[in-house]
């Protein structure tokens, strides 16, 4: 599972990147100054997450067995989708109603988080 969860953040860092500088140069005159924020705010979460992913993966190289890290990867992916792709969707098509999906998204990844900070609790032992 941590492969999958490194070439999965890789993949979406790609993905960010591309549609940042699609946003950046291709929407800039097409897209309203509105829709312009709404677009870019759902780039910067997706890149956030698509950096917490890579995190996870790597989590799991050392904790393997952890099922709430899993988890929390999950959460980040799902959050990715109903979040960000809502914003992007908004955005381009200016469909409003949409948007009844984006705070699901902002709660996956809010419970991706917590979730992450209760594995690393139960996972992770410091020696004094």
């Amino acid at each position: 599972m941590p492969k999958f969860f490194l070439m999965l953040g890789a993949i979406n860092t790609f993905i960010c990147i591309a549609l940042g500088a699609f946003g950046a140069h291709g929407l800039k005159r097409i897209l309203s100054a509105e829709m312009q924020v709404i677009y870019h705010t759902g780039v910067q979460y997706h890149f956030y997450h698509a950096l917490g992913l890579l995190f996870i993966g790597l989590l799991l190289l050392h904790f393997a067995k952890s099922r709430l890290i899993e988890l929390s990867g999950w959460l980040m992916l799902l959050g990715i989708i109903l979040f960000s792709v809502s914003l992007y969707v908004i955005s381009l098509t200016e469909i409003r109603a949409i948007g009844m999906m984006t705070p699901f998204g902002g709660l996956s990844y809010l419970l991706a988080w917590a979730v992450l900070s209760v594995a690393i609790w139960k996972e992770v032992k410091v020696q004094d």
